[in-house]
Order: C-alpha cells, then structure tokens, then sequence
C-alpha cells in the first residue's frame, strides 16, 4: 500500500494529522476546533489541504473535519481499492459514524459534491444542511462526458499518472492567483509518483463509469435532502462547470437555497475565496 512520504508545513497546514482505520484502509483526516461540526470533502486533485484557510477562518465556530479521500491526500492508496464515488461514500460514512456526527453540515467542491450527499443521503438524520459549490448529483451531462472520454483515453491517462496532469496544468488553470512554491509543493508533494495519483486518475474515468450510480444519488437527494438548508458559493468564471447550467438545478432541487455568487472566482475558487466561503458559512449556520 504506498504512501505518501511528505510532511505538510505547520504554517501552511497548522492541524493535527488523525488517522482512521476503515474497512478499506488507513484514512487520513483533521479535526479542528469545537461546535456543530461540518464535513469538508475536496475533490480532484485536491486534498484537505484545500480547505486549510476555511479551517482556520470557522475552528473557533465550528468542529472542523477535514478528509481526505484513499488514493488522495495523506491517506493510502489501498491495493484493491476501485476508487469508484460509491467505495469513497462507504469509507467517509464509516468515519462520520466512527466520530459520532449529529448536526452536521456537509460540504463538498467538484467530486466533494456527489461523495459529500451520498453520505449525507446515507444518513440525512444526521444532517442540519449543506455547502456546494462548483459540483453535481445527477448523471453526466455532454460536457462531462466528453472530458470523461478524453481523461480516461490511454494517452491521457499516460499523462495523469506519469506527468501529474491534473496538478500541474488543470489546478493552476483552475485558480486566479498564481499559488506560492510551497502551495504548490503541497499538492505535488502527496501525489509525487506515479503510483500514488491512481485515484486521480480514476476520477475522470468515473463520471461516466458511476452514471448509474448518479442516477440513484439524484434520486436520494431529491428525496431525502431537498428540505435540508443550503449554502451554495459558486465561482462564476467555471468554464467546466458552467453556472447557467448548473445553478438552475440547484435551485430546482432544494427549498431553502442561498447562493453566493464569486464572480471572478474559476474552478479551485477555495484557493481564491475562503475568506468569502468561511463568512459565507458562518453567517448561514451559526
């Protein structure tokens, strides 16, 4: 089972690493300060490390859990693993029932979004509301698919695994600032060979590969979670994830909705907003 060799900064990264055995594999999390607790679930090819300034912002208001996915981040990569939406909603839940999590607000950018409300829908007692961001629930859609084909062609899939594609093209793409050395050397240094980017390179696979299983997390949103209070904070200059399309579903879906638009914001938008993002959660849940 590789593993990361990579020490995060204490001034970048100033939280205690925790770990948690799941049925799968050793999961590598943080939780940060005390109050109702909200789940932050990065996407790809992120990890907790995403969330670091809105940790930091909401720990003096909020219990701060931080996870990140096996095959991302910190935690293993486990052989056997499939890294498929629906393993990564199993392995989350078993930590959310391990910590005993009532109250709780789900957050959830790019693939934090449908992995986030699996949970969520898995158990919506335990859920006071939720955060989206740039992300869906829904199967993919004709945009989607064509980057689910082109990412999961083997020349790209070369690229990914061999040239660490997705961090340093499509992140720096993603963010309006230009991330420091040390930012940078964060998300590289997690996923620094070729063994360790396995579950960034199934992600783009599975839009298309889990469209089945969408289809079920649809349904279960509108059912279960369509009451729950929302927060959506959207970066409005997503080209990937458009919010004209996007948006209007949102809306459609959930009854007590607030959208902040960030209007100069592109797809890593927590690398541009948290300070935005953390006011926005705070205002709206406290």
């Amino acid at each position: 089972m590789p593993v990361p060799d990579f020490k995060p900064s204490a001034q970048l990264y100033p939280f205690e690493s925790r770990w948690f055995e799941t049925s799968c594999g050793r999961l590598h999390y943080v939780d940060e300060g005390s109050g109702r607790p909200i789940l932050l679930l990065h996407g790809n090819p992120t990890w907790s490390f995403l969330y670091r300034n809105v940790i930091v912002r909401l720990r003096d208001r909020f219990r701060c859990v931080a996870v990140d996915y096996l095959g991302f981040g910190l935690s293993e990569r486990p052989s056997g693993f499939a890294y498929t939406p629906r393993q990564h909603v199993e392995v989350v839940s078993q930590l959310v029932r391990h910590l005993d999590l009532s109250g709780l607000v789900v957050a959830g950018h790019d693939w934090g979004g449908p992995i986030g409300l699996g949970v969520a829908a898995l158990d919506p007692e335990r859920v006071e509301g939720l955060v989206l961001g740039n992300t869906w629930f829904w199967p993919p859609m004709l945009g989607a698919r064509l980057f689910s084909r082109v990412m999961s062609s083997h020349w790209m899939q070369r690229r990914i695994r061999e040239e660490n594609y997705f961090v340093e093209r499509l992140l720096p793409g993603g963010i309006v600032r230009k991330l420091s050395a040390e930012e940078m050397a964060h998300y590289r240094g997690v996923q620094s060979t070729a063994d360790l980017r396995v579950g960034v390179a199934e992600f783009p696979r599975q839009i298309v590969a889990a469209a089945s299983w969408l289809a079920d997390l649809q349904r279960s949103v509108t059912r279960d979670l369509a009451t729950k209070r929302v927060l959506v904070t959207y970066p409005m200059r997503d080209l990937g994830f458009r919010a004209g399309k996007i948006l209007p579903r949102f809306r459609a879906t959930f009854r007590d909705i607030e959208v902040v638009e960030l209007r100069h914001a592109k797809h890593f938008f927590l690398e541009d907003e948290s300070d935005v993002v953390a006011a926005s959660i705070a205002a709206r849940f406290r």
